[in-house]
Order: structure tokens, then C-alpha cells, then sequence
């Protein structure tokens, strides 16, 4: 599948940008924009996400899959990756499938771990919100909190409620395929190889994401991986750390 792709600069070396579950690339635009100062940032709508194709099948294999080919399309040969939670699992299974297309990853807040449920609220709140009777964000904002208390979760799942051509509201996410593949999307990083490239692990210092168990699923699939924690900062640490979680990422895919 070719994925929605916005290029953000003409200069340097390729790196792409991959969002996580109920994401989208433009949740990572200023990020982006930071980091086309130094390379060639591609920020990259995995399938049935944003502004890319909804198709009835989602597991890892597949989404890396619809990355190399976007890198084709777009004479992509070889790039750095960013990859935040399932964007990183993504990045992971395109490095161990195809490690000729990728230069340095850095994964934030993920492992290649099986990973138990954890998104049962948020599903259920979206699930409970019959669009054809909201009258606008603030209204499917109340509904929502009945099912998930964080504000901030609340205004990231809400940025995919638009209108479409008649005015109505939809959802820029397909939410019956992330439903029933949900699964997949929590399981473990498929692929059974080692990359022997260079890794840097972010971490939360509040988040539950990477722990010391998941450290040697890490490190027996990427045994040149750093494990870095961002003390305080929780699973969106480039949101709550935006600076720190930048010069990290620069200091690694330049050295």
C-alpha cells in the first residue's frame, strides 16, 4: 500500500517519522519541522490512520511492508527511523525483515514485547460515540470522559474528528479494522532476526512500556540497542519532554 506521505524538507540524510496507535503523522509535525533543520524528514499515515488507505488487515508484517513500499515510491533507499509505540514496533519489523533499508532507529516507549490489553476505555468511549447525533467536539468530549478521565487522551483521540464533504462528522482512523486486529497490534514484533544496527530505546521514567523484562526481548533482537529513560515523562514522552526527547534524538542519528 502506498501511505499518505508529507515530505518536510529537500536536504540531508532521510528520516522518517511513524506515529503510534489512534495517531497521525501531523501529531509529530512540530517535531518535524525541528528536525528537517538537519535532515530529510518524511512523516509517514499508517494504514487505516490519517490521511492513508483503510484496508481490512493490520499486523506488523503488513504495516512495514506499506512503509518499504512508500520508501520506493517515494526513492527513498535507505533511512533513520523514529517510531513511537506501535510506529516503533513498525520500525522494528521493517529493520529485522529488510535491515538494508535502514540506517539508525530510535524507538520511543515500545519494546518488541507481547504487550497485554490496555486500551479497552479508550476503545469503548469511541465505540459509544454515535457521530450522527454529536453536535461537536465539546459534546463528544463529555461522552468521552465517562470513559477516559485524562484530558489530554481525550484532545489526542478527538484531533481525528472531522467533517467530511456534506459536513458530517466522521473519523480519520478506521476504527472497526484497529478493533479487530487490535491484537496484532499489541503482540510481539513477528519477525525472527537481529539487527545489528545502531538502536536507541526512549523510555518514560512514569511509563510501564519498558520495564526489565521487556530489556531482554530488546536486546536479543537489537544487541547494539541503548536504553534511555526520560525521568517523570509517561508513554507520550516526546509530548511532555519535547526539548530533551529533541537533543537525544539529534545527538544519536548524528554521532
Amino acid at each position: 500500500m502506498k501511505l499518505f506521505c508529507k515530505q518536510y524538507s529537500e536536504e540531508g540524510e532521510p528520516l522518517v517519522i511513524l506515529h503510534g496507535l489512534f495517531g497521525n503523522q501531523g501529531n509529530w509535525g512540530q517535531h518535524a519541522k525541528v528536525f528537517a533543520n538537519a535532515f530529510k524528514v518524511y512523516g509517514m499515515d499508517q494504514r487505516n490512520h490519517g490521511r492513508s488507505e483503510w484496508e481490512d488487515a493490520m499486523s506488523y508484517d503488513i504495516l512495514a511492508a506499506d512503509v518499504r513500499d512508500t520508501m520506493r515510491l517515494h526513492g527513498i533507499g535507505r533511512a533513520s527511523f523514529i517510531g513511537h509505540s506501535m510506529g516503533g514496533k513498525t520500525a522494528m519489523q521493517l529493520a529485522l525483515t529488510w535491515p538494508n533499508l535502514v540506517k539508525k532507529l530510535v524507538i520511543v516507549d515500545i519494546a518488541p514485547s507481547k504487550y497485554e490489553p490496555q486500551h479497552e476505555a479508550i476503545l469503548a468511549g469511541l465505540k459509544s460515540l454515535n457521530l450522527d447525533l454529536i453536535d461537536g467536539r465539546q459534546d463528544a468530549d463529555e461522552i468521552l470522559s465517562e470513559y477516559i478521565a485524562e484530558k489530554s487522551i481525550r484532545d489526542f483521540l478527538l484531533a481525528n474528528l472531522v467533517r467530511d464533504d456534506q459536513g458530517s462528522y466522521t473519523w480519520r482512523m478506521n476504527l472497526d479494522a484497529i478493533r479487530k486486529y487490535y491484537n496484532n497490534l499489541i503482540d510481539n514484533v513477528p519477525a525472527d532476526a537481529v539487527f545489528e544496527g545502531e538502536v536507541l530505546f526512549l523510555k518514560g521514567g512514569k511509563s510501564n512500556y519498558i520495564l526489565k523484562k521487556n530489556e531482554k526481548d530488546i536486546l536479543k533482537r537489537f544487541p547494539n540497542a541503548t536504553i534511555t529513560p526520560i525521568p517523570g515523562a509517561g508513554h507520550w514522552l516526546q509530548t511532555e519532554e519535547p526539548e530533551l526527547f529533541q537533543s537525544l534524538v539529534y545527538k544519536f542519528l548524528k554521532d
